[in-house]
């Protein structure tokens, strides 16, 4: 179910997903609450574009960690590429 922020208290939230359409973030919302996950999401802005690249806004995704493996499960069996953080 989405939650408030005030909902996690502490913990530190984990991003699993960037919507970047409506329709595509309401289906995520849609998905993650229709299994009984609690998440967090909120407008943030991104990079996109090829050519000229932009700041473009976005849905942000968050879950608790211990969410994180059963989220990925439930985006990627629906056919959506979870977030995966850049590491050097």
């Amino acid at each position: 179910m989405r939650q408030d922020a005030e909902f996690f208290g502490e913990v530190e939230l984990s991003l699993i997903y960037i919507a970047k359409r409506l329709k595509e973030a309401l289906e995520v919302e849609k998905l993650l609450a229709g299994r009984g996950l609690d998440y967090f999401v909120e407008p943030d802005t991104y990079s996109g574009g090829v050519i000229f690249r932009r700041a473009r806004v976005g849905a942000f995704f968050y879950v608790k960690p211990e969410d994180l493996e059963r989220c990925r499960h439930v985006l990627g069996e629906a056919g959506y590429r979870v977030y995966e953080p850049f590491e050097k």
